[in-house]
């Protein structure tokens, strides 16, 4: 996708300019929540507050949060243009967001700081820094830490700490104030896939050949283990209260902590159906999902989805010992693959289908996918665990183009849904979308943007402080509320 020259030198010329803040500080103490699912996690105290941290919400990739978002009413819609596609969305206590986005021209990571503004938003960037260019996946996954500073892994293997500071002149300035080299540990032409703190503070990452490493509180050195050979990751890594990382492999799914001298271990290994090829509408083979840890007391259980033909299924299994709690078929009325993390919250997880999704690139070691190409049916489905076993409460047709998210604040899912033919167009439209979680039933679905240039790409929705969200898409950034 190439744009105008003209009109790249004005957009680089509007994003450098200073700009002032204009959203205050109004992260609350406490949030009540008034649905009946839950509990979260508790929060890792090395990020910044659960449903605000990262991509995944949290550090177990919850996809669930303790804000309360717009709800099921028609909300004013407004657009950054930032001219990257913008997949991690975050933001600090002091209300502003520090995303991390891709850029179209030249496919460079970019990390954005925005302010999501009051009644109007402030469309231009508070600040920008361009990060050194790795993996596609790379310029994906990161996390904000407990100091509002954002946490990744840049092109050339230094796990990077970003704050947000102002200059004499009171101008925001995005600054590396921390870079720690990784390189000794990952292969060359290898590359981070995902990041995650345990709650120990140490700094887990894992790369695309399968090579999990940690990085020591404290400046204690960087250890490493390896996956079965043979094995890549294609999405992020999560943790847990107890210590334990998860990693979903092309092959298994992994759960490690350290031993006693600190360096990483596999505490087990469970292989899953990664079925015969990539599934149209998923970016490699073998599952789309970071692993979710839920469960009744917020991290009992760890989840991911299999890839099995015809049908796939929600794998839980007991965080610490592997043991399988159920194996159930989902997305049994849409389509047969999923690239997104599941929700999982208390005994409750939720999954959505994008298999046929016509992603505009994929990895370049993803492989062809078989068939080539599918009809976008979509589909939801919520599973309910029993222990031992679980069931399926509903499944439905919504055609969600984003990773939805469940706000315990209000018991509401939002998402972004696909408008049009199941055989998709440049052209279809795509609308704010509101879902009953007690009944898979579409409570809302406002229109909101036409063709490719604002498609989300099932990047996540994430709600923020004062009941909005933003939602990344291919060009940019929309608030919703």
């Amino acid at each position: 996708m190439r744009l105008p020259s003209a009109v790249l030198a004005t957009a680089v010329a509007v994003m450098t300019a200073c700009s002032t803040c204009l959203v205050p500080t109004m992260f609350p103490a406490a949030v009540k929540a008034v649905s009946s699912f839950g509990p979260l996690a508790p929060p890792n105290p090395f990020m910044a507050p659960n449903g605000l941290a990262s991509m995944h919400n949290d550090a177990g990739s919850a996809d669930a949060g303790p804000l309360p978002g717009p709800g099921a009413s028609l909300q004013p819609i407004f657009a950054y243009p930032l001219l990257a596609a913008c997949p991690t969305i975050t933001q600090g206590t002091d209300g502003l967001v520090v995303a991390l986005c891709t850029t179209i021209v030249g496919q460079n990571p970019i990390v954005h700081l925005l302010d999501p503004g009051a009644v109007l938003p402030q469309p231009v960037p508070l600040a920008s820094l361009g990060i050194a260019k790795g993996g596609l996946l790379g310029g994906v996954y990161a996390y904000l830490d407990n100091n509002n500073q954002l946490v990744m892994i840049d092109g050339t293997n230094h796990l990077l700490r970003i704050a947000h500071i102002k200059d004499a002149k009171g101008c925001w300035q995005l600054v590396i104030t921390e870079s720690t080299d990784v390189s000794s540990v990952i292969p060359a032409g290898d590359s981070s896939v995902g990041v995650v703190p345990d709650y120990l503070g140490n700094v887990w990452f894992a790369t695309a050949t399968g090579v999990v490493g940690v990085a020591k509180v404290g400046g204690g050195g960087v250890a490493s283990v390896h996956l079965n050979a043979g094995e890549r990751v294609a999405n992020s890594i999560s943790s847990s209260p107890a210590n334990r990382v998860a990693v979903a492999s092309t092959h298994a799914l992994y759960e490690l902590n350290l031993d006693g001298v600190g360096n990483p271990q596999i505490l087990w290994r469970q292989a899953y159906d990664r079925g015969p090829a990539r599934k149209p509408g998923q970016l490699s083979w073998g599952t789309g999902s970071t692993p979710t840890y839920f469960g009744p007391t917020g991290a009992d259980y760890l989840t991911i989805i299999d890839n099995a033909e015809p049908i796939v299924h929600a794998v839980v299994r007991e965080s610490g010992t592997g043991n399988l709690i159920c194996e159930q078929p989902v997305l049994t009325q849409g389509g047969p693959g999923s690239e997104n993390s599941p929700i999982g919250v208390g005994s409750t997880m939720f999954i959505a289908s994008t298999y046929g999704y016509p992603y505009p690139a994929v990895p370049p070691d993803a492989g062809p996918a078989v068939p080539p190409t599918a009809p976008f049916v979509g589909g939801m489905t919520r599973l309910d665990i029993d222990n031992p076993g679980c069931h399926t409460v509903w499944d439905n047709r919504v055609r969600s183009a984003a990773l939805p998210h469940l706000s315990i604040g209000d018991g509401l899912i939002y998402t972004i849904t696909r408008l049009g033919l199941d055989t998709t167009t440049p052209v279809d439209g795509f609308a704010f979308a509101v879902v009953d979680p007690n009944n898979g039933r579409l409570l809302l679905q406002q229109p909101k943007s036409l063709t490719i240039l604002s498609d989300p790409i099932q990047t996540a929705t994430m709600v923020l402080m004062g009941n909005k969200i933003m939602q990344g898409n291919i060009t940019g950034i929309g608030r919703i509320g």
